[in-house]
């Protein structure tokens, strides 16, 4: 197993496109499509916050009812959420629009969304956007790399990976994109993303490999503690590897989610590490636990606060901070046999032992947290579980991205 060049069009028979339609940015791709040549069987997981956007709605029910799908459209500027039943009618007219573009059943085009929340999307420019967006599909992977920079909002940098594997004699490839910067704290997946495969499983088996898989990944990143409304992570597997189908745990299960966690995590953390205004990626590792449970609460508590996201921001070893927030994480634990080490490229130094300050070197501590990566090691001395979780620092720009963004 192992690393390859692309994102979504890295498996056979997958195919992107992005086009500018000026939904709501100008002089800019704001569309992107990605096709199955094959149907594909579908596994999603969706937003836990109560306002659903019409596009996770359709997403839900479709992934519900249909064993496979053919397309997934984004736009990006507006979220179509807070938009009522015209906004519902809005998103099942974007789904018609393509699948008239493509010759395929409606029902067999997912929807994406994400944007500013309350605006309603001009259905002409989507209409138009549509397409331009089918006869320019390719299965190239500048085609996919293009699709992955269209679903942008306030990302910096596009967000792909892929990994091939070998599934009964046959190389199998499993490739994703993401989009996600603000607004990030899931409870189910991200932002928007798509994964794409070859490999041939069934909707069961791909249900519950992508539920298992979120709750270590997707679920474990955080940049500003809101749930999104849009949340999507949306699976496609059309089988054309020819590898024999994954229709029950086993070797061939347990290979298939190795890969797919290679995908998710590396999405995940460079999401975290884009997140908006951020100038570093703040990991957090909390080992020997009691239960994994705690190990995962106690993690993400750490990168959630914003009393330690500004002390990595600053550099500052305050690492009070990181203890006071394993303490309110609703967790039970001793606090005076807890150690926090900071480690980088820097190097690795620990910061507290037993609950209490050690006589640690200052600028060795400033160096190791002005890396573009640090992470914060919390041993709990409780157990044999741990669980990591991915945030970043908070900085000014965050304010000033945020301060007018629906603008």
């Amino acid at each position: 197993m192992e690393y390859t060049a692309g994102g979504v069009t890295a498996a056979k028979g997958f195919m992107a496109a992005s086009a500018a339609a000026g939904i709501k940015y100008e002089n800019r791709q704001d569309m992107a499509l990605v096709y199955s040549q094959a149907p594909a069987v579908t596994a999603g997981t969706f937003t836990t916050n109560v306002v659903k956007a019409a596009p996770v709605r359709w997403d839900m029910e479709l992934v519900k009812t249909e064993e496979t799908a053919r397309a997934l459209v984004f736009n990006s500027g507006i979220a179509n959420a807070g938009t009522g039943q015209e906004g519902v009618k809005i998103n099942e007219a974007m789904a018609g629009a393509v699948a008239e573009a493509l010759e395929v059943d409606m029902r067999q085009v997912l929807t994406a969304s994400t944007g500013v929340i309350g605006m309603q999307i001009p259905l002409d420019k989507f209409a138009a956007g549509a397409k331009a967006l089918a006869p320019a599909l390719s299965d190239t992977l500048e085609a996919g790399t293009r699709a992955a920079k269209a679903i942008m909002t306030t990302d910096t940098v596009s967000k792909e990976c892929a990994v091939t594997f070998t599934i009964g004699g046959k190389t199998v490839t499993l490739g994703g994109m993401s989009k996600g910067s603000g607004m990030i704290h899931p409870n189910m997946a991200t932002m928007l993303a798509l994964v794409t495969t070859d490999a041939a499983i069934t909707k069961e088996m791909a249900q519950k490999a992508l539920s298992a898989d979120v709750k270590t990944t997707f679920n474990m990143i955080s940049v500003d503690r809101d749930t999104s409304t849009n949340d999507t992570l949306i699976l496609m597997a059309n089988g054309l590897s020819e590898a024999p189908v994954i229709d029950r745990e086993g070797p061939e299960f347990d290979t298939f989610c190795r890969a797919l966690h290679m995908v998710t995590e590396t999405l995940a953390k460079k999401m975290a590490a884009d997140g908006e205004g951020a100038t570093k990626l703040l990991t957090a590792k909390v080992v020997h636990a009691a239960a994994k449970e705690d190990a995962a609460v106690l993690a993400k508590s750490v990168i959630t606060s914003n009393l330690v996201k500004t002390a990595v921001y600053g550099s500052d070893a305050n690492w009070g901070r990181i203890l006071c927030a394993l303490g309110y994480s609703g967790v039970s634990f001793d606090p005076d046999r807890v150690d926090v080490t900071i480690e980088s490229s820097a190097g690795s130094l620990m910061l507290a032992k037993n609950g209490m300050a050690t006589d640690f070197s200052e600028e060795l501590a400033t160096e190791i947290l002005s890396q573009k990566e640090v992470i914060v090691v919390a041993d709990m001395k409780a157990g044999d579980q741990e669980a990591t979780a991915w945030g970043c620092d908070l900085t000014y720009d965050y304010v000033k991205i945020n301060g007018d963004y629906r603008s």
